[in-house]
């Protein structure tokens, strides 16, 4: 059987920063499907060797989030089977870049926007994307487009395709990939984030994915933003209680973190006393420094100031009920004075008050 001539496929490693020449082969696809049944395999994936530290903002992943969620809810009617909601269909990923900044061997993943992909053809829409990189530019001057990303539950074949038209513009993207579907049993984020490197399988070089590992980076503009959208009244008309249970739950939670961290700290601290672990200075400054911060509850002025706002807090309780007494009282009093009024204009009787 004549071989066909195939054309001549440049990729660049994002590990070497070189680029090399793919030659065809027989074995080409072969190899290419033991490349990606290792990619699918959680077990074998490899793990990324560039010594890139990524951080990732939770705005991408709000913002990821959010597009998934108008274009399923655009894409099924509101009719449909809830059970069928459950699956995600390759119609329902969407696609997108991520911009941010990258400072030596520091990546760091501000903001994400939107792109127009093409399932058939497996491509993206370029003069969009050109345009909005060049929207973006006048307002964040000093972000970079350093991937993309898409929601799925693992990477696909054709993953790997987008990967590479997006080279010309970074020659070493970074590939965000958020899992929609719900699992109770996972406690880390759905969200991972893969770099592509150039591993010679069966002989032949080949571009695959591989994780890398990240950190949650956060501003305080963006604290108050995730607060406020965790505070957000259900859109099922949830009531008052149901906000009150869930806002009680949230600092149980917290007081329970806090609980456990102090408690780890003050095993370590009675360890390091007794001699079983070696002493740190600068942990010993630390905690110091954190028992500093703490109000002397012990004091004299302490206990009057608490007890001032002790009382004051139950003058005010006092005086609220005082007030729903008197308005309760008063409304009684005028439907007595109205039903008195109405019997003496027939027997004369007088008001009640």
């Amino acid at each position: 059987m004549a071989t066909v001539n195939q054309p001549v496929i440049l990729c660049t490693s994002s590990s070497t920063q070189s680029t090399l020449i793919l030659k065809p082969s027989l074995d080409s696809s072969k190899s290419h499907n033991r490349a990606m049944a290792s990619l699918k395999d959680p077990a074998q994936m490899a793990s990324s060797s560039s010594g890139l530290t990524f951080k990732l903002h939770p705005l991408v992943i709000v913002n990821i989030s959010d597009h998934h969620t108008r274009v399923k809810s655009q894409s099924q009617p509101p009719s449909a089977d809830s059970s069928s909601s459950t699956s995600t269909s390759p119609s329902s990923r969407v696609f997108g870049c991520v911009i941010g900044v990258q400072r030596g061997r520091t990546v760091e993943i501000f903001n994400s926007f939107e792109l127009l992909y093409d399932p058939s053809t497996h491509s993206l829409d370029r003069p969009f994307l050109e345009k909005k990189q060049e929207l973006y530019k006048k307002v964040f001057p000093n972000f970079y487009i350093l991937g993309w990303y898409s929601t799925g539950a693992d990477a696909e074949e054709s993953d790997m395709l987008i990967h590479k038209a997006l080279m010309d513009i970074n020659e070493s993207p970074v590939y965000v990939l958020l899992n929609p579907l719900i699992n109770h049993a996972q406690k880390d984020l759905p969200v991972t984030i893969f770099e592509s490197e150039m591993h010679v399988i069966d002989g032949i070089p080949q571009l695959i994915f591989v994780r890398s590992s990240y950190t949650i980076e956060t501003v305080e503009a963006e604290r108050i933003s995730v607060d406020h959208v965790a505070h957000l009244k259900p859109s099922d008309g949830g009531s008052a209680a149901t906000q009150l249970a869930a806002h009680l739950t949230g600092i149980h939670s917290a007081i329970k973190m806090l609980n456990s961290r102090i408690r780890v700290l003050h095993h370590y601290l009675n360890a390091m006393e007794k001699g079983e672990i070696p002493p740190e200075n600068s942990l010993l400054r630390q905690v110091s420094s954190l028992l500093r911060r703490l109000p002397a509850i012990e004091s004299e002025k302490f206990q009057d100031d608490f007890l001032m706002e002790y009382n004051d807090t139950l003058l005010i309780s006092y005086l609220a009920m005082f007030t729903d007494c008197s308005s309760t009282m008063n409304d009684l009093v005028d439907k007595i004075n109205i039903a008195y009024d109405r019997h003496s204009r027939r027997g004369g009787r007088t008001a009640f008050i």
